[in-house]
């Protein structure tokens, strides 16, 4: 079966839906990090929403996801045999304090400083090692506790560590294919675009993103695809034949409305049309001057069926407190049953 796996963040653990911790195989709590070289979270008055997401769901596994954009600390920690020693056991005591099923890796990125942490170039042979360490301390193979990561979702993840080596260690690789065009660009396009489009100029994508992965050793099923419960939003877009795509604008593709928001104010209302691409695989809005990238049930749909057809793990995503409409974690469960 197919895992669905939602990234929830630790303030909404006790505001999980029955309906959707039946729906979740993995429950990822956002975030816990590394300070001083330790893993750390603050749990405090969580351990009763913990319990109760075990009796709504005796077969969900919960991990702890430990980094998240901007979040330092790996770099320095993990190189020295003591270092990553360190961080592999105070991660095996969170776990066993809280009754976790393991821990989450979300390094963004090993080799690089671009998120305004620290990094060098022995990162990414120190990342492997990072990995042993927490499966050796988790118990190997034999205790059933997990070790799983976050990967960017472009080829500098790829180029900077050895993931034929890190799959090893890991029960799986989950795909951060979205936030693929906006931050850094002022050209309008598709954030998670699961193909490239001609339309598109950026050609960053879930399918190249999986085939790059795969490329580099990572079984297919122990691939996650990646999807975002929120948009990302060019404003000051110059007009053109493509209906905003494509188009350069007068900012960066910031953070935009998520799910619930647009729901409520975009997607066909306040001037917004829906538009959609067929070679991409996703849709996107414009009113003239502003072009949100965005996901719906259409293209999720897409998603799972490619997942599906070439036999990957499941669907990741980010994140719970996203969609106030609780309509997408069930559907995505219903879609990832039906394509069994």
């Amino acid at each position: 079966m197919r895992k669905l796996i939602g990234y929830v963040g630790t303030r909404d653990l006790q505001d999980v839906r029955e309906e959707d911790i039946r729906a979740l195989d993995v429950i990822n709590i956002a975030f816990g990090h590394v300070v001083d070289g330790c893993i750390v979270w603050d749990g405090s008055g969580k351990k009763e929403a913990l319990k109760r997401l075990r009796e709504k769901n005796p077969d969900l596994k919960i991990l702890l996801s430990v980094g998240g954009w901007s979040a330092g600390g790996f770099s320095l920690a993990s190189r020295t045999e003591e270092g990553r020693k360190k961080m592999a056991l105070t991660g095996l005591e969170l776990v066993q304090e809280y009754g976790l099923d393991g821990i989450d890796i979300d390094w963004e990125y090993p080799g690089t400083s671009i998120a305004g942490i620290d990094s060098d170039p022995s990162d990414g042979e120190n990342f492997i090692l990072l990995l042993a360490a927490l499966r050796e301390a988790l118990g190997g193979w034999s205790d059933g506790k997990m070790v799983t990561i976050a990967a960017g979702g472009d080829s500098y993840f790829t180029l900077q560590t050895d993931m034929g080596k890190a799959a090893e260690y890991l029960d799986y690789v989950q795909l951060m294919t979205y936030d693929l065009q906006g931050g850094f660009q002022k050209v309008t396009g598709h954030h998670a675009a699961l193909y490239h489009s001609r339309c598109n100029l950026i050609d960053a994508c879930g399918h190249k993103c999986t085939q790059n992965f795969h490329q580099a050793g990572v079984p297919m099923e122990k691939l996650i695809l990646g999807v975002p419960f929120y948009s990302r939003k060019w404003e000051g877009v110059q007009p053109g034949s493509a209906n905003g795509l494509g188009m350069e604008a007068q900012t960066v593709g910031g953070y935009g409305p998520d799910y619930t928001e647009l729901t409520a104010n975009y997607i066909d209302k306040n001037g917004f049309v829906r538009h959609w691409d067929d070679q991409a695989g996703v849709p996107w809005l414009y009113d003239g001057n502003t072009f949100i990238s965005y996901e719906d049930e259409e293209s999720l749909a897409n998603k799972v069926k490619y997942v599906q057809e070439n036999g990957m793990g499941g669907i990741m995503y980010w994140e719970y407190r996203s969609d106030g409409t609780h309509t997408l974690t069930e559907y995505l469960r219903r879609k990832l049953d039906a394509e069994e």
